[in-house]
């Protein structure tokens, strides 16, 4: 596994916020990272911000996600949502996950993997993702 992790990369961490417009503006600003890329789905009703201090294409960044219609504030823990991992191999690395006591939730063998309940830490997700 270890020679073969050698090829995965951290590419973002996903948390939800309340308040799109003052979390960019305390990530841009305090932090000194940009906008790296925002895009509204209105058909989820949510807003995805990237932040970072570089392109994802040398660094890992932060995912911000708005849902429009959240009316209660985020507990702790609540707000995250997820870990992407590029990984060479997606469906190689799945089938291990799952012999390790992962719960594979979805699978789109072309590029992304969702895992949940990753034994033995039981962290709400994780998400591999191809070249």
């Amino acid at each position: 596994m270890a020679d073969v992790a050698a090829n995965y990369r951290m590419l973002h961490t996903m948390i939800r916020v309340m308040d799109l417009d003052k979390s960019l503006a305390f990530y841009t600003g305090a932090m000194g990272m940009k906008v790296l890329r925002k895009r509204e789905v209105p058909e989820g009703k949510y807003t995805l911000a990237f932040v970072g201090y570089d392109d994802e294409s040398s660094q890992a960044v932060v995912e911000l996600t708005y849902n429009w219609d959240q009316a209660k504030p985020y507990e702790i823990g609540t707000g995250f949502g997820h870990l992407a991992v590029g990984v060479p191999d997606v469906k190689g690395v799945c089938d291990q996950v799952a012999k390790a006591g992962g719960r594979i939730t979805l699978m789109s063998l072309s590029s992304t993997c969702v895992l949940t309940g990753a034994a033995p830490s039981f962290w709400p997700l994780t998400n591999f993702v191809g070249p």
